[in-house]
């Protein structure tokens, strides 16, 4: 009894050690259209309050650091290990613009702008509608469920964000150089899911050793539409 109970033991702690997933992102040129908008004359009221502006000045750099990571096929993110994020009104824009967490977290949306602001959404993941609300109030959303939302602002059209909300607790937003780690993943074969808003969800499985980190690479590919149709014609 005690030597099954021990090998028991031993097995868990081995499956608990795991290691993590290093991978790299390449995106070789550029993906997202430029956000056209509006001056703040044609639709604000009241305060005027400049547009913010990207800080980031490198487009291929931008384009990876809009790129969400995340595993499939691990144990659910409702076992432990949720984190909360926030996406903040700020200069009319949604601060950051991309969020990435694990499925059961919960996001605030605090109002920095001396100007209300409406924050909604109509995804199927999850749809709200959280009000006007002025500046130094925020308001809570859990996201229960796995997938995509896009998120808005009924009173500036040119606000969007995306929240990827993942079905497990490693999940991550890459960095600019295109590099992400997801820690401490138990050892075992899984999914490891790369997402851009503009060029798709891709794929790759990825075996975990007990204390011996897994490499992975993607490199996110986007033919245009034309390029598409040539091909069906030919």
């Amino acid at each position: 009894m005690w030597t099954r109970l021990l090998s028991g033991v031993l097995f868990a702690a081995m499956l608990a050690a795991g290691a993590d997933i290093r991978g790299t992102i390449t995106i070789e040129r550029k993906l997202t259209k430029q956000n056209v908008t509006a001056s703040a004359g044609m639709y604000q009221r009241g305060t005027a309050v400049a547009l913010g502006t990207d800080a980031e000045e490198d487009p291929l750099a931008l384009e990876r650091s809009h790129v969400a990571v995340y595993v499939e096929g691990g144990p659910s993110s409702s076992k432990g290990g949720l984190t909360g994020a926030s996406i903040e009104q700020k200069d009319r824009r949604f601060v950051p613009d991309l969020v990435v967490v694990p499925a059961g977290s919960s996001v605030s949306f605090p109002n920095f702008d001396p100007i209300f602001h409406n924050v909604f959404s109509l995804s199927k993941t999850k749809s709200f509608d959280l009000g006007n609300y002025p500046k130094g109030e925020t308001r809570l959303v859990t996201f229960a469920t796995p997938g995509i939302v896009a998120v808005y602002c009924h009173l500036h059209s040119n606000m969007t964000a995306t929240i990827v909300v993942s079905p497990t607790r490693w999940a991550a937003r890459v960095d600019r150089n295109g590099t992400f780690t997801l820690k401490d993943v138990p050892a075992g074969t899984y999914t490891v899911v790369a997402w851009h808003k503009t060029a798709g969800i891709f794929r790759q499985t990825v075996t975990v050793g007990t204390g011996t980190d897994a490499v992975i690479g993607f490199t996110l590919p986007y033919v245009e539409p034309a390029a598409i149709k040539a091909d069906a014609h030919k």
